[in-house]
């Protein structure tokens, strides 16, 4: 039986806390360019799961069928080339709680693939993995990749003080403001200890960083060291900035915690429409009327929830 060739094609699955919800929802928006509801997904558009704090998995989609027969039927095609193997049923579907696939029937699938495909099967150090999931009414088997949530080493760093963003936080900003690396050159002009900087310099973001005071600075600049990324920090005010770039991650000064005026926190913002053409903005309120006097339209925003403490995120262009 000939292999069928589709288009390329991904299923995903994410998961997040309520307090996270809206965070989560506008950075798979900014990801996959439309509103992803369901925790299981398809699109053409991939994405390395580990970049996301939310997205669970993906499979690339290499056959698919209409039942599992037609999936067992084309999985007897798969060659692993004397290398080891694992088959996972993705738990998080769109199944109705009546059709719902308990554990020894996922594990009796697992082994039902595994039994077709020629080859060593490894539960415990395989070297290919692949998945299968319904979604849709339909079947899909390919490759499976596992979030490795590699940003829980970085949330230990070595400077720190209490009103930095969190890691998450962090990261999910730089998956708005560069959902796609390849040929953008960001900024983070008030880069305060680096967080921001880290998580993106680890998604090989290429990012400068600046902070006017000079003890921060090179906070930034260890917490970068320490996690071996290479990254430049320099010191000085935004408003000396020269350069342009694609886009700008900004976490406002917040006047609650630093000695800054309104005007200075628009100041800010207009040499941050003056330096890069997109730019997300992160703030401790709606800064609404500061963002279109300084020249940007918030195109799209969340509220990232932590306690009774809130940060509102926009997406300006």
């Amino acid at each position: 039986m000939p292999e069928i060739k589709i288009q390329p094609s991904y299923i995903y699955t994410w998961a997040c806390t309520e307090d996270e919800e809206s965070l989560c929802r506008m950075e798979l928006r900014c990801l996959f360019d439309r509103e992803i509801r369901a925790a299981v997904f398809q699109s053409g558009v991939e994405v390395d799961v580990s970049r996301s704090p939310f997205i669970k998995e993906r499979i690339d989609v290499r056959y698919a069928g209409n039942s599992l027969e037609d999936i067992y039927r084309q999985t007897g095609q798969v060659k692993v080339e004397g290398q080891t193997f694992k088959v996972i049923f993705v738990k998080t579907n769109d199944l109705s709680p009546e059709k719902k696939i308990e554990y020894d029937e996922r594990r009796a699938i697992e082994r039902e693939i595994g039994m077709r495909i020629e080859g060593e099967a490894d539960v415990n150090h395989p070297q290919l993995v692949y998945g299968i999931v319904t979604l849709g009414g339909r079947w899909y088997f390919g490759t499976y990749h596992k979030n490795k949530a590699t940003w829980f080493r970085q949330m230990k760093k070595p400077r720190s003080y209490s009103i930095a963003l969190g890691t998450r936080v962090a990261r999910a900003a730089v998956n708005m403001a560069v959902p796609h690396p390849a040929g953008v050159r960001a900024i983070d002009p008030c880069c305060g200890i680096g967080t921001v900087m880290v998580e993106a310099l680890s998604m090989g973001v290429d990012i400068a960083g600046r902070d006017i005071n000079p003890q921060i600075a090179a906070g930034a600049r260890t917490n970068i060291a320490h996690f071996g990324f290479s990254g430049t920090v320099t010191l000085g005010d935004i408003a000396d900035i020269e350069e342009h770039y694609d886009v700008a991650i900004v976490d406002m000064p917040y006047n609650l915690y630093s000695r800054i005026t309104p005007e200075e926190q628009l100041s800010i913002l207009v040499h941050t429409r003056r330096i890069a053409d997109r730019a997300v903005i992160v703030a401790i309120e709606a800064v609404d009327g500061m963002i279109a006097e300084a020249g940007f339209t918030i195109i799209d925003r969340c509220v990232a929830k932590k306690g009774a403490f809130s940060r509102h995120l926009m997406l300006c262009e």
